[in-house]
Order: structure tokens, then C-alpha cells, then sequence
């Protein structure tokens, strides 16, 4: 997976304000909303959508207890919250890939406001299908070794070991990536290893990276990102700009 920007987006992001990753837990716990009402289960044993977000929820650090009265709330006879995931696709600057996911209860809201937000930042909002086909889905989990504590070869083997395909050291960060369905597992198998993780999700990965050399797009295509990832109803932006 060489060429992953993940770790130089996450190092950005490290002092993020307690406002955004209030805005983060919230997000989350819109995910895990609907994982327990389509799995039907608030026992991740038993409910592997609700385990994958959970996994996620952990990385960000988001208390226990949060992720247990966010269950709770969507196992409650009196819940009414409904979200539909939706899925939009287009062109940022420079020709840049970027898929949008969403969880809405409101589609004439949310649709807009993305079309809004490519039209502001001179991209172009296309039909379902138009990148998604230049992405794979993979579960990455990353594992900060900034300190240099780990050791890669043992990480590497562990990863191998728990199911994971492929394992790279990129700087202070060891990344493993995995097949979607095999995530749950291999995140299991880590965890009951020690291993803790700054990031654990189920992405869509680009098969290619674009570079953007004009200053305009640059700022157009960081502009976008920030306006999509602001709105409520945005889940993930995944996109193959190379922005290291």
C-alpha cells in the first residue's frame, strides 16, 4: 500500500480541537446507531458491522462509556433515529477522485450541501460509479511507533499471523491492511496482543494518487475536504490526492 497518505493526514490532525473530535464522537455514534438497528444486535459478538465501528470508535479514543449509552440509546423502545446511508462521487481539483459517505435523515439536505461544496471548490459532482471503480476496499489499521518501541518485524508477524495481507512501515507509522471481511478479526487478534491503534477502519484505498502542483488547486481541494468533512452528515471523505 505504499504511497498511503493516511499517516501524514493523522499527523495533521493530532491537535485537532476538542470541538472537532466532539464532532468526531458524534459522527460515530451515528454509526453505531445504525450498525445496532441493521445488525439487530448491541453485542458485537454478534453484530460485525457494530464490531467495525466500535474498532474505530476505540482509535479515536472515544470513551467506553459513550460507546455503551450510544448502544444502549439505539436498543431503546422509544428511539427514533433513522439514518440512510448515502453515497456520492466526483472530481475535486486537478481531477482529483473523491467519494463521499453519508448518513442522513434528510436526503434533500444533505445532497445539496455536497453538490455545494464541489461546485464552491471547482470540482464537479458526478453519478454513482464515476470513481468508486479506482478505489478497493480494505480494512487499514494503523499503529503509531513514533517512540520506536515496536518492533516492525514482530508487528509484521503478528499482523500476518492475525490475517492481515500486507504490513508497511511508513516513518513513525506501521500500517496493516487487510480484507474487509477479515477486519473485525484481525483487529480482534491485535488487541488481545497489546496492540493499540491511532486509526481501525474498513477505507476505500486509491489504486493511484494524483499530485497537485497549481496553488489554486491545492487550496481548492483542501477547502473541499474541510467543507465536506464539516457537515454533519458526512461520514468519510476518501479521495487519491497526494498531499504529502
Amino acid at each position: 500500500m505504499s504511497g498511503h497518505s493516511k499517516w501524514h493526514n493523522i499527523q495533521k490532525t493530532k491537535g485537532a480541537a476538542d470541538a472537532k473530535r466532539s464532532a468526531a464522537f458524534t459522527k460515530i455514534a451515528r454509526e453505531i446507531i445504525v450498525a445496532v438497528k441493521e445488525g439487530g444486535s448491541g453485542d458485537p459478538n454478534n453484530n460485525s458491522r457494530l464490531a467495525t465501528v466500535i474498532a474505530k470508535a476505540k482509535a479515536v479514543n472515544m470513551p467506553n462509556d459513550n460507546i455503551k449509552r450510544t448502544i444502549d440509546k439505539a436498543l431503546g423502545a422509544g428511539n427514533t433515529d433513522s439514518y440512510e446511508a448515502v453515497t456520492y462521487e466526483g472530481y475535486g481539483p486537478g481531477g482529483v477522485a473523491v467519494i463521499v459517505e453519508a448518513l442522513t435523515d434528510n436526503r434533500q439536505r444533505t445532497a445539496p450541501e455536497v453538490r455545494h461544496a464541489f461546485d464552491k471548490c471547482n470540482g464537479n459532482l458526478g453519478a454513482i460509479g464515476c470513481v468508486s471503480w479506482s478505489f478497493d476496499k480494505k480494512g487499514v489499521i494503523v499503529i503509531d511507533n513514533e517512540d520506536g518501541d515496536l518492533d516492525e518485524d514482530t508487528v509484521m508477524e503478528d499482523a500476518l499471523e492475525a490475517g492481515a495481507s500486507d504490513f508497511e512501515a511508513d516513518g513513525p507509522a506501521l500500517e496493516i491492511t487487510c480484507d474487509p471481511d477479515a477486519f473485525n478479526d484481525v483487529v480482534k487478534a491485535l488487541e488481545e496482543k497489546g496492540y493499540t491503534f491511532v486509526t481501525a477502519e474498513v477505507e476505500m484505498v486509491p489504486q493511484n494518487y494524483i499530485t497537485l502542483s497549481a496553488e489554486g488547486d491545492v487550496k481548492n481541494m483542501q477547502k473541499l475536504i474541510d467543507m465536506l468533512e464539516d457537515s454533519d452528515d458526512v461520514q468519510n471523505v476518501w479521495h487519491n490526492w497526494d498531499n504529502d
